[in-house]
């Protein structure tokens, strides 16, 4: 994909990252050491789906969905967070079924059975096929991330949920590269803080100029802040 080339070395991208990543690393570090807890990584997830499925235009909150209260959307997005730490292994290893897997969680019910899991079309399979080409590059793995969501939202290959499979798969990244082993930062939170900002940046980066990657890009680094201040690990 080479309108992605050196998209690290765009102004102020690097150096963006570099704090966004020495931020989360020091908030883990210094509050997270010594309380660490499944609880704390459940509410993270819990958190994550209630901020990606408002994003996806639910009316539900997430009390909402902690109490079993959620719409179709809210409970789409808590299907993902139940398994989404369980897909680490696969993503790893073959991310192409990971995102099928992702897709097949957020979309079940919602579109005919012969679709979920699917690209739309061929071309869409094949533009999948480019986006998991975008891990394993050697990048930090927060523009990884970063990029991953957005190709994942823009190009929207399986033509439905596309946006809770970029948030989830976003999150993937930053478990699996060992950014955020425990999933305790809520990177969708910091979109749904940021939400005009989360739209429009989306909207510049599907136009496909380098300005735009780059508005995505450093967008991302206010996101990421963002999410790690929406930590449950913030509590108290």
């Amino acid at each position: 994909m080479e309108r992605l080339d050196d998209v690290e070395q765009l102004e102020g991208v690097g150096s963006g990252f570099a704090a966004a990543r020495d931020g989360i690393d020091t908030m883990l570090r210094d509050r997270g050491l010594r309380r660490t807890s499944p609880d704390l990584t459940t509410e993270s997830l819990l958190r994550g789906a209630g901020a990606s499925a408002e994003l996806a235009g639910s009316a539900s909150t997430t009390d909402d969905i902690r109490s079993g209260r959620g719409d179709a959307i809210a409970q789409a997005a808590l299907r993902v967070s139940v398994e989404l730490l369980g897909l680490v292994p696969v993503f790893s290893r073959t991310p192409l079924q990971a995102l099928a897997r992702l897709h097949a969680l957020a979309a079940a019910g919602s579109v005919p059975d012969d679709e979920v899991g699917r690209p739309r079309s061929a071309e869409a399979a094949a533009r999948l096929r480019e986006i998991v080409g975008v891990l394993g590059l050697g990048r930090p793995a927060l523009i990884t991330a970063a990029l991953v969501h957005a190709e994942l939202a823009t190009a929207e290959p399986f033509g439905s949920a596309d946006g809770l499979v970029a948030r989830a798969a976003e999150r993937l990244v930053l478990v699996s590269s060992g950014v955020d082993a425990k999933s305790l930062v809520v990177p969708e939170a910091g979109h749904l803080a940021l939400r005009p900002a989360y739209e429009s940046n989306l909207r510049a980066y599907a136009g496909g100029g380098r300005g735009g990657i780059r508005a995505w890009l450093l967008y991302c680094t206010e996101a990421y802040a963002a999410g790690a201040e929406a930590s449950p690990l913030r509590d108290g």
